[in-house]
Formats: C-alpha cells, sequence, structure tokens
C-alpha cells in the first residue's frame, strides 16, 4: 500500500499560493498534508490561511514566524489566530507504512533556526554541506525528516535519512507530494511560477525575483 502526503512550508500568511497547493492536493487525493512551519510572517494574513489549514485537515508544526507573533501583544480580534497557534507543537512524530517520519521546522531534535541548507544561489546541492549533514543527521531515529525554514528545495538521502524540504509555497513557488514507503517525491510549481530551488532575501535586490504580493507570487517587472 502507498501512503501519499502533501507537503507544505513556510506559507508566510499568503493565502492565494497555498489555496494553490491544497487545491493540487485535493485534485491528486492525498491521504494527508503536512505543514513544516511558519504560517505566520511577512504578511498580514494570517486569519484566513489558518482557515483554510484548518478545513483541510492539515497537520501542522510552529516555526519561528509562529513563535514571534505569539511574542506580540495580543489583539480583541485576534484570539482565534494565537488559539490555533499555541497549539501547534513543535515537532511531529509519525509513523507511516512502517517507516518512522519526524517534522521539524529547521533541524532536529526541534530547533527553530539554522536549518538545513544544502544549495547554492543556483540551487545546485554543495557537497561539503550534504556530507555535513549527513553527519549532523547521523543519531536521528527517523527513516524521514520533513523541515522547511530555509527556502530551499530538496528531496535527498542524507546518511540514513531521507530529508525533504518542500520550500516555501510563497517565495520558492513550490509544494510536493510524498510517497510511502516508496520514498519519492513529485513537486509542484505554484502560481504559474518556475520553482525557485534557492530563495532569500538577497534576491529582492537582483534582477530576476522580487517579493511576492501579499496577494500571491510575481515576477518582476
Amino acid at each position: 500500500m502507498t501512503t501519499r502526503i502533501g507537503l507544505i512550508s513556510d506559507v508566510h500568511a499568503s493565502p492565494l499560493p497555498l489555496r494553490q497547493a491544497l487545491d493540487i492536493f485535493e485534485r491528486e487525493n492525498v491521504d494527508d498534508i503536512i505543514c513544516a512551519g511558519d504560517i505566520a510572517g511577512y504578511y498580514d494574513s494570517v486569519a484566513p490561511t489558518i482557515e483554510l489549514l484548518a478545513r483541510s485537515g492539515c497537520k501542522a508544526i510552529a516555526g519561528n514566524h509562529d513563535q514571534s507573533y505569539l511574542e506580540k501583544p495580543a489583539r480583541e480580534d485576534d484570539q482565534d489566530v494565537r488559539a490555533y497557534l499555541e497549539a501547534l507543537p513543535l515537532r511531529l512524530e509519525l509513523e507511516i507504512e512502517g517507516l518512522k517520519v519526524l517534522v521539524v521546522h529547521a533541524s532536529p531534535p526541534a530547533e527553530q533556526n539554522g536549518g538545513i541548507k544544502l544549495l547554492d544561489q543556483q540551487g545546485d546541492i554543495i557537497e561539503d554541506r550534504r556530507q555535513e549533514w549527513a553527519g549532523n543527521l547521523a543519531e536521528v531515529d527517523s527513516d524521514v525528516l520533513i523541515v522547511g525554514h530555509t527556502h530551499q528545495v530538496f528531496a535527498l538521502p542524507l546518511g540514513q535519512v531521507f530529508v525533504v524540504n518542500p520550500g516555501s509555497s510563497v517565495f520558492n513557488h513550490s509544494c510536493m507530494i510524498l510517497s510511502l514507503p516508496e520514498l519519492t517525491v513529485r513537486e509542484f510549481a505554484l502560481g504559474r511560477q518556475d520553482i525557485v530551488r534557492c530563495w532569500n532575501f538577497s534576491m529582492l535586490f537582483g534582477s530576476e525575483q522580487v517579493a511576492p504580493s501579499p496577494r500571491g507570487p510575481r515576477k518582476a517587472n
């Protein structure tokens, strides 16, 4: 039997690309949906983003932006948002098709910053970092590790652990479907954009990419 899991991360309060990802998952008839954190951050549409996630039955964890949101003074109109974010765990430990699956935002055991950075700006694997992380994860008692945070898109074995980062739905324009126990992934581009395999804020000042608008990702003029 195969279990197919829709993967998203770093949605950053931008509901349009999230809705596109959820539509893909519905069309592909996935068995479950997992979000690797950072539901809040950068944009102001946190409530509709959470509404989409809750309606989809998505299993989500907290990211650093979710924790930062909770550190702000509470408002009368954000009680439901805060209740959702406060209930998010820092990690998920699941068993799917006989495989141990661990979900954290940045890196094990439940780090919120730093993260697994494997790619150069062109989206190619940096071999030294691949080897370093294979060593760093040697003690992780999981078959599959799902992460986010770094805005990098990859799926590959690091030592004995198959590590997957679906990228940011709003910045990388990406989501994935992970099939278990086969350990295969399908990537999907969002917003009629090409997937950006490695995105960081230095790209805001380049000629090829700009920050997406709150209504969704866009290309530079």
